[in-house]
């Protein structure tokens, strides 16, 4: 046995916040904590930006006809809300964030790989980021987030910018995916054998998989979209010769993996929620970590149930609806296993914990959605109606962002080492919860009944559903700001959280609370894993020279 953090030499040390000071020294860090932090502000203003044109488009659709915008202008809000959301907070937030502060502590490492790469795909991000929004705003981009041709190519308003944006993001999310697959292999501390790895790092290692050899097919796709429509190619317009369809197929073999990029990362922060909060080590630790990869292999031969409705055959529709269902199988081994490790835990019901059964509820519910959209006779009924909004809403915005707020909530007092209003956060949570309910059952009827996405008018009849949903997104946001207000207040006011206030058997919480500059003071050897002690809260770590 280790002495206890807290006597450990490190905690004489600075922390990576104080440490160096001004703003230069965070613009040219290469440390992984705060490119982590960088991450952290970036993409939550991402959200920020990504709600504010939510609100919009729901406050349009309170009433049947016009209400605060005209047609073109609500195409452009959709557009702006769907390429925001999901290119600059869902896919990178979780892997940035999470993935790069907390990787290198879970292995006992320094830092990562590499670290230059690392701050690149920051100012990536940045460039990407800026491009497509002015893209977005200059040229009032219409298409959606889905960029469908033939309109994409077509279409008088501008869309080349935010094509070259969603590139260069992509890069970043390349470059960060092999930065991990590299850390992971030839970073880890002595004893941190494969099946010693937190389940965290499993989690982020398939999305990293996932990252390498799927985003580029999506970076190709979209500059041949941006050359037909610059140069007049006729790639995909079948009135050039093209064909509209091989976008779609190209378009989904990345964004249905990409629906893994983002939620596989959920998966891995929840698998270390739910051991801190039932105080056990995980049932089934090896069925949670290769079950990551089962749905990382098997994202990529889902792609086709998008496309039920595109005049494919019969039988590939009833292959990729099979297909579909193993992403279940895979999905149903980890809830089975959260669940079997709460059983006769000392479960601590705190705010991360109350966060994972948020994302544990919209998991399933979106699942069971997700499954029944996989089911040909029925999607043909849902294709490209409202229910479709609300099944992905649900399992990938609410899924990810409950896995999200739980992550934040369990790892903050480790990030910056205070404590927020435990009574704020629990308030929050149950705003949040009841708001993206309110926000998005009525959608499941709307789609049900049959309302059309993405249309700026509809009948009466479904109005009174309309302005239930609007009322919950109202309710949502109020949730969300609230969050910000006691995070951000737990900066200035917050008590010291110590080492370990949740008592995890994580490797990183034998670090003080916020890190040292270097992690550890000396190279960790590691006696077992986080999931192998017979009692005791805390991970047992031995320093070597």
């Amino acid at each position: 046995m280790s002495p206890s953090p807290a006597s450990s030499p490190a905690y004489n040390t600075p922390n990576y916040l104080n440490a160096e000071k001004g703003v230069r020294s965070w613009l040219t860090t290469l440390d992984h904590k705060r490119i982590g932090v960088m991450y952290l502000a970036l993409t939550l203003f991402g959200f920020f930006l990504g709600g504010v044109f939510a609100l919009l488009i729901r406050i349009e659709l309170l009433t049947p006809g016009p209400t605060v915008m005209d047609a073109m202008t609500y195409n452009r809000m959709f557009t702006l809300h769907g390429v925001i959301m999901i290119f600059l907070f869902m896919i990178p937030a979780i892997p940035g964030i999470f993935g790069n502060f907390f990787i290198p502590l879970m292995i006992g490492a320094q830092d990562v790989a590499f670290p230059r790469i690392n701050l690149l795909s920051v100012y990536l991000y940045l460039l990407g980021a800026a491009i497509a929004v002015w893209g977005m705003i200059q040229g009032g981009t219409d298409t959606g987030w889905t960029f469908y041709t033939p309109y994409s190519t077509t279409t008088v308003t501008t869309v080349a910018p935010v094509l070259l944006g969603a590139f260069i993001l992509g890069m970043g999310s390349i470059v960060t995916g092999l930065n991990f697959i590299v850390t992971v292999h030839t970073m880890r501390a002595p004893g941190v054998t494969w099946m010693r790895l937190p389940l965290f790092v499993w989690a982020m290692y398939a999305t990293s998989v996932i990252q390498v050899l799927a985003t580029p097919v999506l970076g190709m796709t979209l500059l041949l979209v941006a050359f037909e429509k610059v140069f007049g190619f006729g790639i995909f317009d079948p009135a050039r010769g093209g064909d509209p369809i091989l976008f779609q197929h190209l378009f989904w073999f990345y964004s249905h993996p990409a629906v893994y990029i983002m939620i596989l990362p959920a998966m891995g922060v929840v698998s270390e929620v739910v051991q801190s909060a039932a105080r056990k080590n995980m049932f089934g630790y090896k069925a949670v970590a290769f079950s990551s990869l089962g749905i990382a292999f098997v994202g990529f031969f889902v792609w086709g149930h998008h496309l039920f409705t595109s005049g494919q055959s019969t039988f590939a529709s009833g292959v990729f609806g099979v297909l579909s269902m193993f992403v279940g199988l895979f999905t149903a081994i980890k809830v089975f296993n959260w669940t079997a490790t709460l059983y006769q835990g000392a479960i601590q019901v705190s705010a991360p914990f109350v966060y994972f059964m948020g994302f544990l509820y919209f998991l399933i519910f979106g699942g069971l959605t997700g499954i029944a959209l996989s089911t040909v006779s029925l999607d043909v009924h849902w294709q490209d109606t409202y229910f479709v909004v609300a099944h992905f809403h649900f399992i990938m915005v609410g899924g990810t962002i409950m896995a999200f707020l739980a992550g934040l909530h369990y790892w903050w007092p480790k990030m910056f080492g205070k404590m927020y209003s435990e009574r704020w956060a629990l308030a929050a949570s149950v705003l949040v919860m009841v708001g993206f309910n309110a926000t998005f059952i009525p959608q499941f009827l709307l789609g049900n009944m049959g309302m059309p996405r993405r249309y700026y008018s509809y009948p009466e009849q479904f109005q009174a559903l309309n302005v239930a949903s609007t009322a919950g997104a109202s309710l949502l946001g109020f949730g969300f700001f609230l969050i910000l207000f006691y995070l951000v207040a737990s900066l200035a006011k917050g008590r010291a959280s110590g080492p370990n206030p949740w008592f995890s058997r994580g490797y990183e919480w034998n670090t003080p609370s916020p890190p040292n500059l270097l992690n550890f003071p000396e190279t960790p050897v590691i006696d077992r894993g986080p999931h192998e002690y017979q009692d005791g809260p805390a991970a047992e770590v031995k320093h070597a020279h």
